[in-house]
């Protein structure tokens, strides 16, 4: 795999583990009823976002990591899929 491709695919997956982790253990200003004027209920009440880049660059890093080996090292594709799932044909 060309390093510009694992990159690309590497890139895809953190934005989308981004996107997953996200919701995951926020509280909003509205639960723990400590309302900022200016801001919604629903915003955020402490500031995480190391924690979550951090989570999700290890989290895309095992899923990459996985990826790779299923792909690279096994050989196994998208046109492998009917294979392991025969109904998809």
């Amino acid at each position: 795999m060309p390093i510009a491709t694992a990159m690309a695919v590497y890139f895809i997956l953190w934005w989308l583990t981004l996107f997953t982790m996200l919701p995951i253990g926020l509280r909003t200003q509205g639960e723990e009823e400590d309302v900022t004027l200016g801001t919604p209920a629903s915003a955020p009440h402490k500031h995480r976002m190391g924690r979550v880049f951090l989570l999700t660059t290890i989290i895309s890093a095992i899923i990459f990591a996985i990826f790779y080996i299923v792909n690279q090292k096994l050989g196994y594709g998208v046109d492998d899929i009917p294979v392991f799932f025969p109904q998809l044909k």
